[in-house]
């Protein structure tokens, strides 16, 4: 196959410039898949470059493994020399291979939220912290912060400006060094503590540079800056670094993700030869006008035209629905309709919305149609409880120390080791200054005084037993036979059946076993060492296949790097799309535009636009305003509708809602402005007061930010996470 053939001028420009910086500004739709992986065929089959010297870093497993499926197709030798895959597997890679030098064991394992989440409350117990006062949500996303900016503990604590920042501090610290003490690192170490073993062992990071001669990043615009500093550090000796991305698309600033990376890329790499990707494959001309004429309000961006040789195709729908079943109904009856008259599958059409919570109405609706959908980010898949469970004693098969699993596990199935036992134990292990695990064992031996009686102890001592009966097992069978093991060992079937749904569990557990299988090639222990970080690094679209038999429900921010035919955007009302706190924010407020971008620039075929006269939003239902990013799409590539609710319910019409005088930037959610609180009124609060909402409970609030006429809290809840809320509109009560 000659790999040039089929890429337009560009995309070959950009294919056989492969000596020096490359920045490739792609637009939606525009092959940029394409263009890196030939670039990778160009460079193994035309440059003669061994795969053991390149690296191609993606964002998802999904688009690395759409990689690899391309690149076997046009190279006619194994590519598996190739370093390819997201900027976390290649550090855990790298990590297990040279982070003993900075005390990395190679057997660690990798603690995802929910354990960090566990960690840092065992932390506040060591530390005498109340859980309900300091949110460990909150914790954990000002850790994740401090980790993304490359802070260490000590750094972090010299930056305190606040008593919530001292708090976090001291539990930053004693969470370091329990992940220490259990040979952990959770994903944010991953990144870290590979730009500091660069850092700190100069050797280390010369025998990286010098293996890896080119280097390709996908998704630039979304590299945050510790990404950013290990690109420059392995790109650092030949300087063959190509990056690829639009800042247009760049929708995860939440998440730390820094635009200005792709924007200054060319200052960092002066001799940087930029290639524009412009004409789109996907979408027809109508979406594509839409789509641009919806991004040009933006200033933080690298000017494209884009075009393509695709048909005009239909006008862009507007929808004004009386409120959100309305908005529900109509998807439904749009897609059946379109279903029975044989143009599309209903794996063609996606649902979009800006939160997550806007599925419920959606999922009611389908269901009470009989309408098969998916929803991603619904539980995932291995955060279902029977599968954490199995996980677990895995983990702990491979290691020992890791105290979340041992405690996730101690009493699975139920053995009687109750939460008292378990505290006892944990405070034994500390007196002898050994880890948990190595308690059990001094307790299994008899070889010293313990606090429990021989009750407790024979039961403690049967756990230790099983256990170290796994990690045996573990050392002479392939991994499905060690799954098989543990199953039988544990009774795990009959407890799992013992459980509500057992057999709809017990599915999950075999569906497991499964992806377990794909290791059974690897010899013990390394099958299991390479399957726990499978699973540990998957994310909510890596199993997402398009197409098939069902309408897909997704959040515009997991839709990017997807396409389908058909796209409904529900909920485009100021308040939600663009959020409402964001609408203070300039920059914020680019980023909401460029979700709408995406979400549309998704689309091959047909776009609908929804929004509704009234939506219950945050517990209340108020009359909405129409979405002010709706005033900039194109009247003549739209067609504008609505469920006929004015007519039934004798309104005048408020179609072209967009058009109606909009209510303040303060009035966020739709209501009258008279219903909230003047500015006099505002609570006084400061950073790390516990405040109570009517909707989402008791929380501490973490930071405080003053915005024109208002001023915005960023407050930790209990129960549902970090949540930003503008005080005239969240009535916060101060809890004393």
């Amino acid at each position: 196959m000659d790999i040039l053939s089929g890429l337009n001028p560009p995309q070959k420009d950009a294919v056989e410039t492969i000596s020096g910086p490359v920045l490739i500004l792609a637009g939606p739709g525009s092959g940029k898949t394409r263009v890196i992986t030939h670039r990778i065929a160009y460079l193994l089959r035309v440059c003669g470059v061994k795969p053991s010297h390149i690296m191609a870093v993606t964002f998802t497993n999904k688009a690395a493994r759409e990689m690899k499926e391309r690149l076997e197709r046009l190279v006619s030798f194994a590519v598996k020399d190739l370093t390819l895959g997201t900027f976390h597997a290649i550090c855990a890679q790298i990590l297990r291979r040279d982070g003993k030098v900075i005390g990395i064991e190679p057997g660690f394992v990798i603690y995802d939220d929910d354990d960090q989440k566990s960690l840092i409350k065992r932390t506040l117990n060591d530390l005498n912290l109340d859980p309900k006062q300091y949110a460990p949500s909150a914790l954990a996303a000002a850790i994740s912060a401090a980790k993304s900016q490359l802070l260490t503990p000590n750094d972090y604590a010299q930056r305190g400006r606040s008593y919530f920042d001292e708090i976090a501090g001291r539990v930053y610290e004693q969470y370091q060094q329990r992940l220490k003490d259990s040979n952990a690192l959770d994903f944010d170490d991953l990144l870290m503590r590979t730009v500091l073993l660069f850092r700190q062992h100069q050797e280390v990071l010369e025998k990286y540079q010098s293996r890896y001669t080119h280097l390709l990043v996908d998704e630039f615009q979304d590299t945050n800056l510790v990404q950013y500093e290990l690109i420059k550090q392995l790109g650092g000796k030949h300087r063959n670094v190509c990056v690829v991305g639009d800042p247009d698309q760049s929708i995860y600033s939440w998440r730390f993700a820094d635009i200005r990376n792709i924007l200054s890329f060319e200052k960092d790499f002066p001799d940087t030869k930029v290639v524009l990707l412009e004409q789109n494959y996907r979408s027809t001309k109508t979406i594509l006008e839409t789509a641009s004429k919806i991004i040009s309000a933006n200033l933080q961006r690298n000017p494209k035209k884009l075009w393509t040789d695709n048909a005009p195709g239909e006008p862009v729908t507007v929808v004004e629905a009386y409120n959100e079943q309305e908005e529900a109904q109509f998807v439904i009856n749009e897609i059946e309709k379109l279903v029975g008259r044989g143009e599309y599958s209903l794996g063609d059409f996606a649902v979009m919305y800006r939160t997550n919570a806007q599925s419920r109405v959606l999922e009611e609706t389908f269901i009470r149609y009989g309408t098969a959908y998916r929803l991603v980010a619904g539980t995932r898949f291995y955060e279902r409880k029977e599968v954490k469970d199995f996980l677990a004693y895995l983990r702990l098969i491979q290691n020992h120390s890791d105290i979340v699993s041992l405690a996730r596990v101690i009493n699975v199935p139920q053995r009687g080791i109750g939460d008292q036992t378990q505290a006892r134990l944990l405070n034994w292990a500390k007196s002898m200054n050994v880890s948990t695990y190595e308690s059990l064992r001094t307790l299994a031996q008899g070889t010293s005084d313990s606090p429990f009686t021989p009750n407790t102890t024979k039961q403690l001592t049967a756990f230790f037993n099983v256990m170290e009966k796994f990690t045996v097992k573990s050392r002479e069978v392939n991994l499905t036979d060690l799954f098989d093991f543990v199953v039988e060992s544990l009774g795990f079937k009959g407890y799992v059946f013992e459980q509500p749904e057992g057999e709809d569990r017990w599915d999950n557990v075999m569906e497991l076993r499964g992806v377990a299988q794909e290791h059974n090639d690897l010899p013990p222990p390394e099958g299991l060492a390479s399957f726990l970080e499978g699973v540990t690094l998957v994310s909510d679209v890596d199993s997402l296949q398009e197409g098939g038999s069902a309408v897909t429900f997704i959040t515009l921010h997991q839709a990017k790097g997807l396409e389908f035919p058909v796209v409904f955007i529900i909920g485009m009302e100021d308040g939600l799309l663009p959020h409402f706190r964001t609408i203070d924010d300039p920059a914020q407020m680019e980023e909401e535009r460029r979700l709408f971008y995406v979400g549309v620039t998704r689309a091959k075929k047909k776009v609908y636009l929804l929004h509704a006269f009234r939506r219950t939003l945050m517990g209340r239902n108020s009359i909405t305003t129409a979405s002010r990013f709706l005033a900039v799409v194109p009247g003549d590539k739209t067609s504008s509708t609505s469920t006929g609710w004015h007519e039934k319910n004798d309104f005048s019409s408020a179609l072209y809602a967009w058009n109606r005088p909009s209510l303040s930037d303060a009035d966020l959610s739709g209501q009258k402005a008279s219903s909230l609180l003047p500015a006099t009124a505002l609570p006084e609060l400061q950073a790390g007061d516990r405040v109570r909402h009517s909707q989402f409970g008791d929380g501490t609030v973490i930071s405080l930010k003053t915005t024109k006429d208002d001023t915005e809290a960023t407050v930790a809840f209990a129960e549902i996470g970090v949540k930003k809320l503008l005080l005239s509109f969240a009535r916060l009560a101060k809890v004393v």
